[in-house]
């Protein structure tokens, strides 16, 4: 995939630490796109390791939150992001060749859809240099009562912040300081239509809100990659899983 992006799309991701594409997939794309995770969700959810897969409520099946390592478990998504053109993005944005680590699933079902941390994804990767992306793709209507990411401007320019634990699923980890002055001043919701794609830098501070709505979900897609530079440190990662799961057996 050779699809060629402007320079300025490069030079916007490297002064804010993100990129917004409306309409980066078409109506039609989108409906095929939500067929194909409703397919998967009624035939291939039961084959993936419980620690891919969470419901916002265990006893609910209809609460599904999120799902990870798609690609690993079914091929329509594998070729979604491989030698596609969301990997074309993330090798313009990075400026070198790019590897997908995952694809995922996002909701937040109505009333009981919890607000996601405000973080860093560079915190979770382990990665020396913070060469990454995490790409958001709404399958739905987004705004900020059903949820909205929120991005705080030029955030990655400033190195990893100070995390620590959260009760949250999917999102272990949030800045125990977020909430300054500079945060809030530089703070930017962006609501989504279907098919429109955010891309941000591993270090960009991003949160979303709670749903709030009593009928509406929140659905959307994650791509994550990483620059072929990027190197992680395994053994911090395997301690931090270690621990990770320690603690859902708890829950």
């Amino acid at each position: 995939m050779n699809e060629q992006y402007p320079k300025s799309l490069k030079l916007s991701f490297d002064k804010d630490g993100y990129v917004y594409l409306p309409g980066f997939l078409s109506p039609e794309e989108v409906k095929s796109l939500n067929a194909q995770l409703q397919r998967f969700i009624a035939e291939g959810i039961s084959a993936m390791s419980a620690a891919h897969y969470f419901y916002e409520d265990k006893n609910d099946t209809t609460t599904l939150k999120q799902m990870q390592d798609l690609e690993k478990y079914d091929p329509y998504f594998k070729a979604l992001a491989v030698d596609s053109k969301f990997e074309a993005i993330a090798r313009t944005l990075l400026d070198e060749n790019v590897v997908c680590k995952t694809v995922e699933y996002f909701n937040k079902p109505p009333k009981i859809g919890k607000a996601t941390p405000p973080h860093q994804d560079g915190y979770y990767f382990m990665l020396n240099p913070q060469q990454a992306v995490t790409m958001w793709l709404a399958l739905e209507k987004v705004d900020e009562e059903n949820g909205c990411v929120r991005y705080v401007k030029g955030s990655h320019l400033k190195g990893m912040r100070r995390h620590g634990r959260t009760s949250t699923l999917g999102f272990s980890q949030q800045i125990v300081d977020f909430g300054t002055e500079e945060d809030m001043k530089n703070e930017i919701a962006f609501p989504a239509s279907p098919g429109d794609l955010l891309v941000h830098h591993s270090l960009t501070i991003h949160r979303a809100g709670a749903n709030t709505t009593a009928n509406r979900t929140r659905k959307a897609m994650g791509l994550i990659y990483w620059g072929e530079s990027a190197k992680e440190d395994k053994v911090a990662k395997e301690r931090y899983m270690e621990q990770l799961a320690k603690e859902r057996e708890k829950m």
